[in-house]
């Protein structure tokens, strides 16, 4: 029966070595703030790990001797899992936005146009304007040269020129990238909204305790005493 042929590039594990894994006779230790305690024999080592009711973690292996560190490696463990977390949390697919203008729109038309790029820069959003020539407007590609030109000075204080004006068939194509990041304009929108919650909830109390004023000085209707009849029957004695 033939021999099964040695496979290459098997699994690589990421896991730090610990405690009874480590295998070298000695280690260049590390505290557990970070001070250096120097090298030392891996027994004495794990012994100090031991009493100090912690882990003795290789942080890196290839030093010589390696660098091992005193910590706490289920709680170390977790803190990368929340960071790692939060990366993704933060990571941002770019998104490109496109606005079609032609090279003779109106000054009503243009303001619209600018109005959602503007929307778009401040969203964190690059976007991409497309001029599009029809007819004999495609020989004068200066038109839209100098619409673009006009386009990114009015938002030059949001965004900046990614991509120079080019010609690209009958249209002519710039990008215009934010000057802040997605993450950045997502948490100034959130701090935005919570801004506007709070002057909404502190009109409603301002509002409410007027209301209240106003009813605890309003006098109480008093009530009309009522006297006694008059006795109209002379037979009958008071």
């Amino acid at each position: 029966m033939a021999s099964r042929p040695y496979e290459f590039g098997g699994h690589i594990s990421t896991e730090l070595r610990i405690n009874d894994r480590i295998r070298v006779p000695e280690v260049r230790l590390v505290g557990p703030n970070g001070e250096t305690v120097g090298i030392v024999p891996t027994d004495q080592a794990l012994k100090l790990a031991q009493e100090a009711d912690l882990d003795l973690v290789e942080i890196a292996p290839m030093g010589k001797p390696p660098v091992c560190k005193l910590m706490d490696y289920g709680k170390f463990k977790y803190e990368n899992a929340q960071k790692a977390r939060e990366a993704r949390r933060n990571q941002t697919n770019v998104i490109i936005k496109e606005m079609k203008l032609r090279p003779k729109i109106d000054a009503h038309d243009y303001e619209t146009k600018k109005g959602h790029v503007v929307r778009f820069l401040k969203a964190g959003d690059k976007v991409k304007i497309t001029i599009m020539f029809r007819g004999r407007e495609q020989h004068r590609p200066e038109l839209g040269y100098r619409l673009l030109q006009k386009l990114a000075e009015d938002v030059q204080e949001l965004g900046f020129v990614e991509s120079n004006p080019k010609q690209d068939g009958r249209n002519m194509t710039m990008v215009i990238g934010p000057h802040k990041k997605k993450a950045e304009a997502k948490a100034e929108v959130k701090a935005a909204k919570e801004e506007r919650r709070a002057e909404r909830e502190a009109e409603a109390a301002l509002d409410a305790a007027a209301q209240a004023e106003r009813v605890a000085q309003k006098p109480a209707a008093q009530k009309k005493e009522r006297g006694r009849s008059e006795n109209l029957d002379p037979e009958i004695d008071a």
